[in-house]
């Protein structure tokens, strides 16, 4: 399982790119066919992928749907995207999921926050409440935004035994806000601490993949999504065979 905010495919290597490179988040060059197709043979390499930041179709990707191209690069046969976020037609963000396994259903959450334009993608796995659940989320900068976000993904995910929500959270996990989460669900922090931003110097813990009690995941480690300014969190996850099983 991988989770990544690929910033569309452009390349930050310095806290001056924001300002120097800054064209390259509304422009369709800099690279990002490149760093897609590299980002696509980091995914490849995984069973379940969650993006953040990925262009669903824009003037700066080109108009290419990036979670489709992604998909077809990285030999997914199934994929998702919600977008969440536009800025006429130069700019676009959205959340996605590539998956190896066919979900039975897709569901789009808008979040709550000061400024809209956040969500939570969630995907269900397998029949019946032992289903696997898979909810890819970015959060807001704001402290405030992000608990009124946490508090409603919890009550999302409150009656999912087997659930893994990932992404780009914009705080540590050790954050008063993420206690909602914790109190409310049996989402943990992971016993280990991985930092994955910036991805020159990783100095904070802000991405994460967590996952309910139910399950097991080992070996998690941090690895570059081409020149994003965040590295992705990849890690081995058990899931029990019922989880993934669909009718018939």
């Amino acid at each position: 399982m991988l989770s990544a905010n690929i910033q569309a495919g452009s390349s930050t290597r310095r806290y001056t790119d924001y300002a120097v490179r800054s064209w390259s988040h509304v422009l369709p060059a800099g690279g990002k066919r490149q760093a897609l197709d590299q980002i696509a043979e980091l995914a490849g390499n995984h069973d379940i992928v969650g993006l953040q930041e990925s262009d669903p179709g824009s003037w700066r990707s080109g108009f290419t749907n990036q979670t489709h191209y992604l998909a077809e690069r990285g030999g997914f046969d199934y994929w998702t995207h919600q977008p969440n976020r536009k800025v006429a037609n130069v700019a676009s963000s959205a959340n996605a999921l590539l998956s190896r396994y066919e979900p039975i259903e897709v569901l789009d959450h808008p979040l709550p926050g000061r400024v809209r334009g956040r969500g939570l993608l969630l995907a269900r796995f397998g029949e019946g409440d032992e289903g696997l659940t898979i909810a890819v989320a970015h959060l807001s900068l704001g402290a405030q935004s992000r608990k009124a976000q946490l508090g409603y993904i919890a009550q999302l995910l409150s009656d999912y035994p087997n659930a893994v929500l990932m992404g780009d959270f914009n705080c540590t996990a050790d954050r008063p806000e993420m206690s909602v989460l914790y109190r409310n669900t049996s989402l943990q922090p992971n016993e280990s601490c991985i930092h994955t931003f910036p991805s020159w110097r990783p100095q904070r813990a802000i991405d994460h993949v967590l996952i309910t009690s139910s399950l097991a995941a080992r070996n998690m480690r941090a690895l570059p999504a081409a020149l994003s300014d965040h590295l992705a969190l990849s890690v081995e996850l058990d899931v029990p065979e019922e989880a993934l099983r669909t009718a018939g």
